[in-house]
């Protein structure tokens, strides 16, 4: 367990580090310490090789049923006829290489912690002030800090003067915090309010510090998080368990085919070969090759159009994994709101105050005005500053000019302790003294009636209580510049202006999108760093704290076990000041209960929430590397919202998943069906010879199931709740559905053979019409087909014909291919067709319809 600095006092601290404040450690003592304690430094993941790469594909269920299926077509040609096993190889190939591209590297998120580490620091050895490389740093080490520094290692406090760090990418605090030499702190204390220590790889925005290193490399903050990132295993995705499922049942089926075969083959007394051969054909036939990678292909289209949308997506089954979130927790701090204080109150006692409040906020102000030849602006100062010369701009106060006007002549800088900060400027007449700070001590130095000093008090508490940041502004006119400005000279007898109340406030987008999300069953829940009560009111803004919800801070949960916070997890919309690890435990606590949980942030301490998450969503423009590099997509907007539609374009893509499986595997029916019928009954002549099933495979799987997963998401779909991730890929009817037009399409082929046979043909089929019919019906049948499955419950007809073209151009593809073989006579007697009757092309256009209209009578009923 690691040790806590932040609960004793600085000469314990010293003491149990065997630190010495003034002369620091001897050059001895520093090796020493590297030698137990090992660099500052972040240890690597060992990267996976290529190689395991490669065989943790060719694990895949799916994949392995394809290598099988392979091997046995080898077989079964009497390892004569090679094509086939060799294009079933290439598939795995293709899809492998698909896959590993666009995995991510194992170390990127390591890496970026790595860069966020100052490159050297300023430490006291031996007596003497040297900067060192960061990474020779060890816990004892002195160090001096200073504005603008990175803090190199996780650090206690000795000394310090108007310190403040910016935390925000560690805590989420949306403002810098305030830091100082508190002797003790009490054992609970939350990482966000230890204001006695430095975390490492914050930055220093203001004031200077002295400091004892108290943990270095993998034991900091920052290696925590690093540690968690290397544990944690990547998660399992519904698609990938469905597919898994899917490659199951198809090894049973092609095995039981195979053993029916063979049992059929002996009771009619074939020869065992001859009766192996058949069987293994078949069951061969039974699995679809192109599925895996059809899938892939889908899910990569799926990836560029999310591109489109703002989204980039990392791994190929997260952007289905997103169609099944059924929560999304999400960081606060520059996810839900803008990451920019705001002015978004002000009250002022008289109406000629407003100008002068934010002309005193402007000029008591050390921000950084630029502005650009397009007249925006750029601010760099502390967040709760900018936000006054952000507002005083917009209302034509530009601090350029104010500055130029009433040139600043002396100061009394902020102090944490008396809460206030002065400036005197030069004025036509005189001087003046501009205050701005906390409004209970800037009233105790104002001359203010009791009335009005109640009725400020109360605007106050108003103003707090909505979870705003509030100031109070106050000058005074005086005659001559003191020597040296203090505060018993400058801050008394004060004139009160007014008060200004400031948040981070949400972003505009994000609101509708939250409704979105109860429109469409997903809970979401906020998880933040920053105070509950800031936390409530922005989530109740945006209508994730609802009547009935509760909310939760860090310390609260680490009084509650993880069993009872997986029973309760439901109850809590809000989750403030939590740490790393608390943000892990909420979401395996959601885990737990069977939900699907995306997980949105941007800082570095989100980064093992974004890995552990089902899927991690990080934000492109202010997300840290960390956070982006752990993430399975990235926000290129910073839009809440792009998420809502992500989850749309996940839902709508295993919609289309579903569908091509649903094609691809009715139509595989059909064609087991044909040929099991054709053997069980003893047929003199197969239906279908074995290069006719060849073709129709490549005529009718293929560009059919990919124009059917680039079908547009149907209307409607995020009004339905999230699928049920433990539900199988075959309940709701989908494999009734599936066998059933499976069977109607073996039906209907072995029907198109019976009439060419016994009805239209001479009892020999010597001709081949039978043959011929079967064949068209079959291919024909299986391309109308496709346009059935478009939708389960929309008629073709509602959708519109030609509102995928993608499938317009499958469709005249494959036609245009199979309507070759009929008819180019050079083409004929390899596969063996005869030329048809006008009489025989009807009753096969008719046969070919059945499925779409039975299909469409099915859903007109269902639609009633």
């Amino acid at each position: 367990m690691v040790e806590l600095w932040y609960n004793k006092p600085k000469e314990q601290v010293l003491k149990d580090l065997n630190a010495d404040p003034k002369n620091g450690l001897s050059k001895q003592e520093v090796a020493k310490r590297l030698e137990s304690y090992g660099k500052n430094e972040l240890e690597a993941k060992k990267e996976v090789s290529l190689f395991k790469k490669v065989l943790e594909q060719l694990k895949d269920p799916m994949i392995i049923v394809l290598l099988i299926a392979a091997f046995l077509s080898y077989v079964s040609s009497g390892f004569t006829d090679w094509i086939e096993s060799v294009i079933i190889l290439l598939i795995v190939v293709v899809n492998a290489i698909i896959s590993i591209s666009q995995e991510n590297n194992a170390n990127k998120s390591l890496e970026a912690l790595k860069k966020m580490s100052a490159p050297l620091a300023k430490v006291i050895r031996e007596g003497k002030l040297e900067h060192v490389e960061t990474s020779s740093l060890v816990p004892g080490d002195i160090i001096d800090l200073e504005v603008g520094d990175l803090v190199p290692a996780d650090a206690r406090i000795l000394s310090s003067s108007s310190l403040k760090a910016d935390e925000s990418a560690m805590t989420g605090e949306s403002v810098p915090v305030t830091k100082k030499d508190i002797d003790v702190l009490p054992d609970d204390t939350g990482l966000a309010d230890r204001k006695n220590m430095l975390i490492s790889s914050t930055i220093v925005t203001n004031g200077r510090a002295t400091c004892v290193v108290t943990n270095t490399g993998m034991k900091t903050e920052v290696g925590q998080i690093a540690n968690m990132l290397n544990t944690e295993d990547d998660n399992v995705t519904p698609l990938q368990i469905k597919m898994a499922e899917i490659s199951k049942i198809l090894s049973i089926a092609c095995l039981g085919i195979c053993v029916l075969m063979f049992v059929i083959g002996i009771i009619y007394q074939r020869p065992v070969l001859e009766i192996f051969m058949m069987a293994v054909a078949l069951g061969v036939a039974a699995i679809p090759e192109g599925l895996a990678a059809i899938v892939t292909i889908v899910l990569a289209l799926g990836v560029q159009r999310l591109v489109k949308r703002h989204a980039i997506v990392k791994k190929l089954p997260a952007v289905e994994t997103l169609g099944a979130a059924s929560v999304i927790c999400s960081d606060k701090t520059g996810t839900l709101t803008q990451n920019k204080m705001t002015i978004v109150e002000t009250f002022a006692p008289k109406e000629e105050s407003d100008e002068l409040l934010l002309t005193i906020g402007a000029l008591c102000n050390d921000t950084k005005l630029t502005v650009e030849a397009n007249s925006d602006i750029q601010v760099s100062g502390d967040p709760t500053e900018t936000a006054f010369i952000t507002k005083a701009y917009e209302e034509d106060l530009n601090k350029n000019d104010l500055d130029a006007a009433y040139p600043r002549v002396a100061e009394v800088p902020f102090d944490s302790e008396r809460k206030l900060m002065s400036t005197i400027h030069q004025m036509p007449n005189g001087y003046r003294v501009m205050v701005k700070g906390a409004p209970d001590v800037l009233l105790g130095r104002c001359h203010i009636d009791d009335e009005l000093r109640q009725e400020v008090l109360d605007k106050n508490s108003e103003m707090a209580s909505k979870a705003l940041r509030v100031l109070g502004l106050a000058y005074k006119d005086i005659s001559e510049l003191p020597e040296e400005a203090t505060t018993e000279n400058t801050e008394v007898d004060l004139t009160f202006v007014g008060l200004v109340g400031m948040i981070d406030p949400p972003r505009e987008e994000v609101k509708q999108a939250v409704a979105e999300c109860y429109d469409a069953g997903i809970r979401p829940v906020m998880i933040t760093g920053d105070h509950q009560l800031t936390a409530i009111a922005i989530a109740k803004e945006l209508g994730i704290y609802q009547e009935g919800n509760q909310a939760l801070t860090g310390a609260e949960l680490d009084q509650i076990s993880q069993e009872q916070l997986i029973a309760d997890v439901s109850k809590y919309a809000v989750y403030a000041r939590v740490s790393p690890e608390h943000k892990m435990r909420i979401i395996k606590a959601w885990q737990a209960n069977e939900k699907v949980v995306a997980m949105t942030g941007d800082g570095v301490n989100d980064a093992p929430a974004l890995k552990v998450a089902d899927i991690g969503c990080a934000m492109g423009i202010t997300g840290t590397d960390v956070a982006k590099g752990a993430a399975d997509m990235i926000l290129t907007d910073d839009n809440f919202a792009t998420i809502v539609h992500a989850v749309e374009q996940g839902r709508g893509i295993y919609s289309n998943i579903k569908k091509s499986i649903q094609y691809l595997l009715s139509c595989n029916i059909g064609e087991v069906i044909t040929i099991f019928v054709a053997t069980a009954l003893n047929f003199h002549q197969m239906p279908l010879v074995a290069i006719q099933l060849l073709w129709l495979n490549l005529v009718t799987d293929a560009l059919p199931a990919l124009a059917l997963g680039m079908e547009p998401v149907e209307p409607g779909v995020m009004k339905q709740k999230p699928r049920d991730s433990r539900k199988s890929i075959f309940a709701d009817g989908f494999a009734s559905s599936m066998i059933f037009y499976g069977v109607l399409v073996g039906v209907i082929t072995l029907a198109a053979y019976w009439l060419g046979e016994y009805v239209l043909s001479d009892p020999t089929n010597a001709d081949g019409t039978a043959n011929t019919m079967a064949f068209a019906t079959l291919v024909f049948g299986e391309l109308t087909r496709a346009y059935a499955v478009r939708s389960e419950t929309r008629s073709i007809f509602k959708i519109g014909l030609f509102s995928n073209s993608a499938m317009n151009k499958a469709f005249v593809v494959s036609l245009a291919m199979q309507l070759a073989v009929l008819f180019i006579p050079f083409l004929q007697p390899i596969f063996n067709i005869h030329t048809l009757t006008g009489l025989e092309w009807l009753i096969v256009v008719l046969l070919s319809l059945v499925p779409l209209v039975v299909s469409e009578i099915n859903k007109a009923i269902r639609h009633n």
